[in-house]
């Protein structure tokens, strides 16, 4: 069966990252085209993956999926360049551009397109992502289907009925790799100034936190539980903890998730999306 052709418009990280998740899992190189202006750009994805680039939008986006991979304040210029191409084929329009919503895409690739939204996070260049994707209302099961294939060969994927949660998947997978990395950073400062040498004190940080990944996905039970089964009474963990409580750790992150939701919302009505 022939393979349905898919245009990722932009050919940076979370394109090539989609691309080689594509390729991994078994699609065509032939069936895939990106686009790009940057000649260097489409040079290196062409010799690392092998498919077909292209400097011209227009012309890539003559496909059955096209993949919205450009920078969100870039994407209304790109979406208008494309609407004839789109309204004559009648792709599946996947954007993976943050903060612009489906109103304004719509409007901006001349309506009635089939529109998924999605929300990955950088984890997808590993093959670790976390997807959100909400369909607009004329995707079809079928095109439903498509879109989560292609999210799901980088990781983990959900879909939301609401559109209006993607500002909070937006705090807390899409900018929650932030929240690791400064958790990883604070953890191995302290470790340093508790003596541990630096090389030793990372080597371990990443790796608790790798096992802590790890034991928390396999396992039935959640986070709260997992966490009790290791703090015993009068211990060391449960002396931590107890400062990490005090210092108001759960309400810091309550905050600073509100923050992010707040900020997405805001940027949505600076680019344009309503």
């Amino acid at each position: 069966m022939t393979q349905p052709t898919i245009a990722f418009i932009g050919a940076g990280n979370m394109a090539g990252s989609l691309i080689n998740g594509l390729i991994s899992d078994g699609y065509d190189p032939a069936c895939i085209v990106a686009s790009d202006p940057n000649a260097a750009a489409r040079a290196a994805m062409t010799r690392r993956l092998g498919v077909r680039t292209t400097a011209d939008n227009a012309s890539a986006a003559d496909a059955d999926v096209v993949v919205l991979a450009v920078k969100p304040q870039m994407l209304q210029g790109v979406a208008r360049e494309i609407a004839p191409v789109v309204q004559r084929r009648r792709p599946l329009v996947l954007s993976i551009a943050a903060g612009i919503r489906e109103d304004a895409l719509e409007d901006w690739l001349g309506g009635g397109v089939a529109l998924v939204r999605t929300m990955p996070n950088t984890p997808a260049m590993i093959g670790a992502g976390a997807t959100v994707l909400h369909a607009g209302c004329g995707v079809t099961d079928a095109q439903r289907d498509s879109a989560e294939s292609i999210l799901r060969s980088v990781g983990l994927t959900r879909w939301v009925d609401d559109e209006g949660l993607l500002d909070a998947v937006t705090a807390l997978s899409g900018s929650g790799p932030a929240y690791f990395f400064l958790v990883m950073e604070a953890m191995e400062a302290a470790a340093i100034d508790l003596g541990i040498p630096r090389e030793t004190a990372r080597l371990l940080t990443l790796q608790t936190a790798l096992g802590a990944a790890r034991m928390a996905i396999e396992s039935d039970e959640e986070p709260a539980t997992l966490r009790r089964r290791v703090t015993s009474p009068g211990g060391t963990t449960e002396r931590a903890v107890g400062v990490f409580e005090d210092g108001g750790l759960r309400e810091l992150f309550g905050r600073a998730l509100t923050a992010a939701r707040d900020r997405s919302v805001e940027l949505s009505r600076l680019l344009g999306g309503g």
